[in-house]
């Protein structure tokens, strides 16, 4: 950049600014705060009983009164969110996904106790089909096992309506079909429900770091050797987020996705420089269990890096983070 060549040294120091605490402070480009966190959540059946995901130390499944309370404790750190995802009972999983949509399934349910107990913490629900098909895809599936879009639209329309109509304060698609986020909102619009807000996972890509994530919704034993590349995105790709990020725009989000996080910043960068939009990143369960095995091991230290970690987002043009680290950034980050 041309104004460089008008700062030499010794006349410019670029250290004098990071003499001292209050002028680092001063200068600092970006601020981390809990207003910039979302917490995702594992919800189960059950009272009273917590179940420790083995692939995600630190993170338990929790029954819905349980998760109240841990709710309860996030709001009052300054959280401002939380994502719900459910651990559904197999013998409920099916092949077109029906338990998606019940008007009395577990994701309904724990919106509206959620929503009655915790009126100002914002509910957001994950809108997809791997937690309650029989083979864990994303979508209906046809006898060669291909995920067809626009059957899985249809019954993703359902599930989205079905979470609004319980209270979600956002409906967050994470399938990758193509086309659902303007059925979503058409469908919201029609049914005057028109101040739910959709978060689109418009850049989610056919990852491998979602592998503990799977363990802890019980989806990857359904998976078993199959993958997503036929609708997630190839992680090479850089253009093809902003195509898929221009389109969930047009079609009515209001919010996007980036996922993975940290290994996909410069997708953040883009999103955010190009097109000026709310989006988000997710620091998904791979690197959650990379910095936890890392901290376990005395190899890093765990709440510097934590902080650091999701700084970097916010560099990189995030307005918010999906992070399993929300709580203890929070407290790390109170006064």
């Amino acid at each position: 950049m041309s104004f460089m060549t008008t700062r030499q040294f010794p006349s410019t120091r670029l250290r004098r600014m990071r003499r001292d605490e209050f002028s680092r402070r001063l200068m600092r480009e970006n601020v981390l705060t809990p207003a910039d966190l979302i917490w995702p959540v594992f919800v189960l059946e059950g009272e009273e009983h917590r179940e420790a995901v083995p692939s995600m130390p630190g993170v338990e499944r929790l029954s819905l009164d349980l998760l109240i309370e841990e709710a309860r404790e996030a709001q009052a750190l300054g959280i401002p969110a939380l994502a719900l995802f459910p651990v559904i009972d197999p013998a409920l999983k099916s092949e077109l996904a029906e338990e998606a949509y019940s008007a009395t399934g577990l994701v309904q349910r724990s919106v509206r106790a959620l929503k009655d107990a915790l009126p100002e913490l914002g509910i957001i629900t994950d809108v997809a089909l791997d937690p309650y098909t029989s083979h864990g895809q994303d979508g209906i599936i046809d006898d060669q096992g291909y995920v067809l879009n626009d059957r899985t639209v249809e019954t993703l329309l359902k599930q989205a309506l079905s979470h609004a109509e319980a209270g979600a304060d956002v409906v967050a698609p994470s399938d990758m079909m193509d086309g659902r986020i303007g059925e979503i909102r058409q469908v919201l619009e029609q049914e005057h429900l028109v101040n739910t807000r959709i978060m689109a996972y418009s850049a989610k890509y056919a990852s491998r770091y979602y592998g503990p994530f799977r363990d802890a919704v019980g989806s990857a034993a359904n998976l078993g050797r199959a993958d997503k590349s036929t609708y997630q995105m190839d992680p090479a790709n850089g253009d093809e987020a902003l195509h898929e990020v221009a389109l969930d725009l047009a079609e009515g989000a209001d919010m996007v996705m980036i996922k993975p996080g940290m290994p996909y910043l410069d997708v953040v960068r883009r999103v955010k420089e190009e097109l000026r939009v709310p989006t988000f990143a997710y620091q998904v369960s791979g690197e959650y269990a990379m910095h936890m095995a890392a901290f376990e091991n005395g190899w890093l230290d765990a709440d510097s890096v934590i902080l650091e970690s999701l700084t970097c987002f916010k560099r990189a043009g995030a307005d918010g983070v999906l992070t399993y680290f929300a709580k203890r950034a929070a407290r790390l980050l109170a006064p």
